[in-house]
């Protein structure tokens, strides 16, 4: 059951702390949807599958990043020889097949969103992929709302470098210092600092 009397104090902090921007940025996976459960598991299975156990922890700390670019970093730090872009299309297809009819709003956030729709521009910047962030737009019911999508592989580097806040930024015509970005994660939060954004991070209030 949702606390009605935390979700509208929290919508009511994030109001407060949006003033006065022309923009808002959104990231979308443990953003708007609460769904980074849900992503875990699918990089737990689809290695378990390949034979090895992921620490999922990983994914907390990568939050943002594209799912090819966090395969690389997997890579790297366990000394695993997994094809990041194999891994990423397996991933994807039971995320699809399996999770993302079942995934619920960030109350709070989406409402937000709702909120300033047709008063401030509208995007969102996500190290997902650009089918499955429509489908979840879809399913929150926010899609028509959105103005602008920048998904994984839209940009030459993705989170944690500015280029995905800045190219949203430019889309939307709005100057990068008028732009808002709303964030779950270290590397969100570090790629609109690059792109001279102010931030919120939505787990934090």
């Amino acid at each position: 059951m949702i606390n009605t009397d935390i979700t509208t104090g929290k919508l009511e902090a994030l109001t407060n702390l949006s003033q006065g921007f022309k923009a808002y940025l959104y990231d979308c996976d443990g953003t708007l949807a609460d769904n980074m459960g849900a992503h875990k598991e699918t990089y737990i299975k689809v290695a378990a599958d390949k034979g090895f156990v992921l620490n999922a922890d990983i994914v907390d700390e990568l939050a943002g990043w594209p799912t090819v670019k966090v395969i690389e970093e997997i890579n790297k730090r366990y000394g695993t020889s997994f094809d990041p872009q194999e891994f990423n299309d397996l991933k994807y297809k039971l995320y699809l097949d399996e999770y993302i009819n079942h995934i619920k709003p960030i109350e709070f956030v989406v409402n937000h969103l709702k909120a300033h729709a047709g008063k401030v521009k509208i995007g969102v910047v996500s190290g997902g992929s650009r089918e499955s962030i429509q489908k979840t737009l879809q399913i929150l019911g926010i899609d028509s709302l959105v103005e602008v999508m920048v998904c994984a592989g839209e940009t030459v580097k993705g989170k944690p470098y500015p280029d995905p806040f800045l190219a949203a930024a430019e889309q939307l015509g709005i100057a990068p210092a008028d732009c808002l970005v709303f964030e779950d994660g270290a590397p969100g939060v570090t790629a609109a600092e690059a792109a001279g954004m102010k931030w919120i991070r939505i787990d934090k209030l």
